[in-house]
């Protein structure tokens, strides 16, 4: 049985295939829990949940800047299987395993009958997420790494949309999707793909692109899937609740200036990478036009040209022994390869060529930079890695389609894409195991422990964070009814979660992008939500405490409350 594009019909190399991909990617995840918590963000996503699992309600409730599905799965996960962290491991394993395999078969739709063996390349080019897909670098329940996964299943229904009515009708339904997952990625995402197909259809009067009627219907999946999102939010927490904190309060508090974006392309690479691509792509321009028999030495040399930015990144892992600047020459592949891609995305434009597949540069572009808004390029790419892939097999895509109006080398393509591929393998392996994306948080070089709390068994990290935390936890099993209110500083471990307690402050965490209050409104809080608990963590695992105005906020609290008792990592306090 074969794949064709009128229907979906698996070999058995396709099964297995996916099958290794899939069980890769979640065995890194899974190594990954299996060593390195990150305290600062499992505990958020964890409480969070835990919270809306008792029956509290985001926006209605208690202030929330993030968008509420990401934190509502991991909720039915505690409502339908209890507080069990591993269960939470095992949904970003799956979930982290799925996203290569259908990055791959996205892959395999962009190059089929565009690029020379279109399978073998595609699963090149897909084989490094088995290392930097969506979960495997952060790899704890995220709302970026949910969105991407989701962004993913959208596109590749948005790609089959032209075949039937009902493929576009769920494929308009899925773009709405990752809106509420991430802000700032799903919504450049949902413009850029309604565009995308309001402009196909504009476009293409002739039907070139396939079966255009087709096409109106993923804009009607779109507009009813977001009214009833809309009309769902305005009769659980009231929409303007809803805008306000997830638009409003959180564009105040993360959203960049413009040169923060444009900073990715000051990198200094560029002002020799790109010329080394436009060498290249100006000797396959000329190369064999009017003596045949150099064609083959300068198809040579622009193969070389095209590897050397790729060549030195290798290079980087034997010049550098710090990982820090080893994972830049990985991470400055991304302003090449976005610069490449809006090429491409302007050639297709100018050429007005008809069909989806020529706005995917353009879609992708926007989605990416819309991730970029959160923490830039060092900080946003961890869950986006797909992304890159597909730019990848895109630009592949044009390249085999440039040589083959010429007297192209039947070897080019193929070797471009074993380059990509084992640039992302060896150097991809090299940053998940620096965790230099991860170095914002304490991971001493040591075995890692493990947590002694039958709620959190399997969670594991080095250093004393833990065992610190398993003191917490039975210190407040033994001293602090459960009926009382509790409020933690800065609210870094899954206290709520671990302990089955209800959070009664309205904030879990005290960061710039979660805390609405003042220092004074932080004391007035904790007096009208009843908190008599105050435990002040002393040793935390992330390196910097970016607790608004930390000081301010102990001087507001410490005036109410008592110091009662001192563990080995928090500081305890009661209300007299």
């Amino acid at each position: 049985m074969v794949e064709t594009e009128s229907g979906v019909h698996w070999r058995p190399r396709d099964w297995i295939a996916a099958a290794a991909l899939f069980a890769t990617t979640s065995a890194v995840v899974l190594w990954q829990n299996a060593h390195a918590a990150i305290l600062w963000d499992l505990g958020y996503v964890l409480d969070s949940a835990a919270r809306i699992a008792a029956g509290q309600i985001p926006y209605r409730d208690f202030p929330f800047a993030h968008a509420p599905l990401t934190f509502l799965i991991q909720a039915a996960i505690i409502r339908l299987t209890g507080r069990v962290y591993f269960h939470h491991v095992l949904y970003v394993a799956a979930l982290g395993g799925a996203s290569t395999v259908l990055t791959w078969r996205i892959a395999l739709r962009l190059l089929r009958g565009r690029a020379a063996a279109a399978w073998s390349a595609s699963l090149l080019l897909a084989a490094p997420l088995t290392l930097l897909g969506i979960y495997c670098i952060l790899p704890h329940p995220e709302y970026d790494c949910d969105c991407v996964f989701c962004l993913l299943a959208a596109l590749w229904l948005l790609l089959r949309a032209d075949r039937n009515k009902a493929s576009g009708f769920a494929a308009g339904v899925a773009l709405i999707v990752p809106l509420f997952f991430k802000q700032n990625i799903g919504l450049p995402f949902l413009a850029a793909a309604v565009g995308a197909v309001a402009l196909t259809l504009a476009i293409d009067h002739t039907g070139e692109s396939g079966n255009r009627r087709a096409l109106w219907p993923v804009l009607a999946g779109a507009a009813v899937a977001l009214a009833a999102a809309l009309l769902a939010l305005h009769w659980t927490v009231g929409l303007g609740n809803y805008l306000h904190w997830t638009i409003g309060f959180a564009a105040a508090r993360r959203l960049p200036g413009l040169s923060a974006i444009l900073n990715i392309y000051r990198d200094p690479a560029l002002l020799w990478t790109l010329p080394c691509i436009a060498a290249a792509m100006g000797l396959l321009v000329v190369g064999g036009k009017k003596k045949p028999a150099l064609a083959h030495w300068i198809s040579i040399a622009a193969f070389a040209l095209l590897s050397a930015p790729f060549l030195f990144a290798l290079a980087a892992l034997a010049i550098y022994e710090d990982a820090d600047e080893r994972s830049d020459a990985l991470l400055s592949l991304w302003p090449l390869l976005l610069s490449l891609a809006a090429v491409l995305a302007a050639a297709n434009l100018l050429r007005r060529k008809p069909g989806l597949l020529a706005w995917l540069p353009l879609i992708l572009l926007a989605t990416i930079h819309g991730a970029f808004l959160s923490q830039q390029l060092w900080g946003s790419t961890y869950a986006i890695w797909p992304l890159f892939v597909l730019l990848a097999a895109e630009l592949l895509a044009a390249l085999e389609e440039f040589l083959a109006r010429r007297s192209r080398p039947r070897w080019f393509s193929p070797a471009a894409a074993a380059l990509v591929s084992a640039t992302l393998l060896i150097c991809g392996g090299f940053y998940i195991v620096s965790e230099e994306r991860l170095s914002y948080a304490q991971l001493p070089d040591a075995p890692p422990a493990r947590s002694a709390t039958p709620a959190l068994a399997g969670m594991a990290t080095p250093g004393p964070f833990l065992s610190e935390f398993d003191e917490l936890l039975r210190y407040a099993e033994a001293k602090i009814p459960s009926s009382d209110g509790v409020l933690l500083l800065p609210g870094e471990e899954p206290f709520f979660f671990a302990s089955g307690r209800a959070p009664r402050f309205p904030v879990t965490l005290f960061d710039p992008a979660t805390l609405p209050y003042s220092p004074a409104e932080v004391a007035a809080q904790a007096r009208a939500h009843g908190i008599r608990w105050l435990i002040v963590k002393r040793n935390l695992q992330i390196k910097e405490d970016p607790t608004p105005e930390r000081a301010a906020t102990l001087d507001a609290l410490m005036a109410e409350f008592t110091l009662t008792e001192q563990l080995r990592g928090y500081d305890i306090y009661l209300r007299p």
